[in-house]
Parts: structure tokens; C-alpha cells; sequence
């Protein structure tokens, strides 16, 4: 039957291809299905319950599916006032829109809300994203907060046996009083689940408002000293070390491909040219400008501007503040 794998046995299921291919999300893939943008040998399909192989000619949009490229991943420091999609209903600045254009076509691991920055991973690779976004991975995901409000250190050792707001659980969080400030805490918080605004929630039960939230680490990835707003990507002999061979296994991750050439690019509206990839050598991009700084003379030029530019500290030993508060 037209439209159908060449083996229905066999294969993996097209949104998991898609996904993995870096188009999209699977959830974003199957919505595309549903819309009837995705074609299989010549055929639109309208069910993500299809497996594909090899041999099938998969096309979105009329273009075809791009070949396996390199697993990539890259840090990002992500600013407040960004939403983590790529396209917004509300016309909001989105972290893709901020973006180098440079860069290949990335989905986010996990999201960061609107009022919130700190580190975000992005990746090329849709199957590495669902693995290190599932709770079962065990990576703890640490946080530097600053609430308004009071709270013990014996409240928040009592987080480590999770808790329950408005009807939902949340799982074990580990959370460290650091200091007071004015009428402010600055608390670090660590967990493994990352639900929707779990932070905020969970300190508004403890009568805490947030009013500054900055992610510094998923797992091994740190923020580190990751300007804001700059993205830098992780060498691919360190990414293979730090996911280790059951994520990698659980991800079907691909250090071995080449990277991407100039490919048609998909986006959530229409497909456009896709720019030219970079070199999995752990080079830097500014999101101002869209410019790659790399290698020797790039180092010394970001030494340079470092003593150049008296950025003012965040007193409290945070992350530096984006901007005067």
C-alpha cells in the first residue's frame, strides 16, 4: 500500500525519526503528521502509528528527510525574557530567534520559563533530548535562587522526602539556605524532575516568592562562566564521556556521522535554507551578533574584553546579574 513502510515489522516509528533527525520534538513530529506535512514514498500520512526503515523516502513539507547527522549538544546561557519555543502565540522573543544563525536546527532539552535564565541545553538530535529530559536519567539539575521571604534550614531538609502542591507531587529536592539579603534569601536547590515551575511552586508553599531564578547546572553540564546570552557547543569526545554508554544506548546518539552540510532547514511554519554547521571543537557564539569566536586568538580576545569590561558581581556569590536591579 502506497504511504506504508517497506517492512511494518521493522524499523522505528516516524515521529521518533523525524525527532531524532533534529526536526522537531516527537510531539511536534506527530502534530506535522496530523496536519498532513509528513509523506512516506510519495504518500501523505495522517498516523504517527507507522514504522519506517531505511529504504523509505520520507519527506516534510515536500523536502526530504535530511540525512543522520552527528549527535551535537551546546550550552546556552538564556536570558530572562525569552520563551523556549520557537514560535510564540504571543508574539514574545523567542531563545531560537535569539540564536546565531549559524547554528543548525536545535530543540531545547527541557524548557526554562520566560522569567527565568541560566543554562539551557539544545541539541540537534531529538532522541538525545527526550532521553536527558526523563526523570529516569537521575541527572540532578541545580538551581540558585533568591526569594522574598523567610524560611529555616529545617523546612527546607524536610523537601528532601518530596512534597505535594495542589493535588501534585514532587519528588525528593535538596535545598540549602546560603544566606539572607535585605528582605531576600538566596537558597540552592537541586532536583531531578523538573516539572512545570517546580521551584517556584514548591517555595510558594513555603510562603517564599521567587523573584530571581537561574539554572547552573544539568548534570555534569555546568553554566560555568557562560556570558549571557552565549552559546558554546560541547566537544563531541566530552559529550560521549558525560552521557556514557547507557544514555548514549538509551538515545541511539551518533558521534560517528558528519556533521551537517548545507541542508534544507524545517521549522515549525514553513521549511527554509538551513546555514552552514560548525566543527565539534567547543566553539563560541555570541547571540548579539551571530559571530564564532574560536581558537587561540578568539581566547585571547575574550581574555582581553574580560579585563576590558568591570562587570559588577552579584554580591551574594550568583551568577552575574543581566542587568542593574
Amino acid at each position: 500500500m502506497a504511504g506504508k513502510s517497506t517492512d511494518d515489522k521493522s524499523g522505528e516509528r516516524i515521529a521518533k525519526v523525524i525527532a531524532r533527525a533534529g526536526l522537531a520534538s516527537r510531539r511536534a513530529a506527530e502534530a506535522w503528521i496530523a496536519a498532513g506535512r509528513v509523506a512516506v514514498n510519495g504518500a501523505v500520512i495522517s498516523s504517527p502509528a507507522l514504522n519506517v526503515t531505511l529504504r523509505d523516502k520520507i519527506t516534510v513539507d515536500g523536502v526530504p528527510l535530511p540525512g543522520r547527522a552527528r549527535t551535537r549538544l551546546f550550552r546556552y546561557h538564556k536570558p530572562r525574557g525569552l520563551v523556549t519555543t520557537h514560535a510564540d502565540p504571543q508574539g514574545r522573543p523567542t531563545i531560537f530567534g535569539a540564536l546565531p544563525k549559524r547554528l543548525p536546527r536545535l530543540i531545547s532539552v527541557g524548557r526554562l520559563d520566560l522569567n527565568s535564565e541560566g543554562l539551557l541545553l539544545l541539541t540537534n538530535d531529538g532522541g538525545l533530548a527526550r532521553a536527558l529530559e526523563l526523570p529516569a536519567t537521575g541527572w540532578l539539575r541545580r538551581y540558585r535562587v533568591r526569594a522574598l521571604g523567610r524560611v529555616t534550614q529545617e523546612a527546607l531538609d524536610r523537601l528532601r522526602g518530596g512534597i505535594t502542591v495542589a493535588g501534585v507531587r514532587y519528588g525528593p529536592i535538596e535545598a540549602t539556605l546560603d544566606r539572607e539579603q535585605g528582605a531576600n534569601v538566596w537558597l540552592t536547590m537541586g532536583l531531578r524532575e523538573g516539572k512545570n515551575r517546580e521551584v517556584r511552586k514548591v517555595l510558594e508553599q513555603l510562603g517564599l516568592t521567587v523573584n530571581r531564578l537561574i539554572r547552573v547546572a544539568y548534570g555534569p553540564f555546568e553554566l560555568g562562566d557562560l556570558d549571557d546570552g552565549a552559546v558554546e557547543e560541547v566537544e563531541t569526545a566530552a559529550l560521549r564521556k558525560a552521557l556514557g554508554p547507557e544514555i548514549a544506548a538509551q538515545a541511539n546518539a551518533d558521534f560517528d556521522s558528519p556533521l551537517e552540510d548545507e541542508t534544507p532547514r524545517h521549522s515549525g511554519a514553513r521549511t527554509k535554507a538551513r546555514e552552514p554547521g560548525i566543527h565539534a571543537s567547543g566553539r563560541r557564539y555570541k547571540s548579539e551578533t551571530g559571530v564564532m569566536d574560536s581558537g587561540p586568538r578568539a581566547n585571547a580576545r575574550d581574555r582581553n574584553d574580560k579585563k576590558k569590561k568591570r562587570h559588577r558581581r552579584d554580591r551574594s556569590g550568583g551568577p552575574r546579574p543581566s542587568r542593574p536591579r
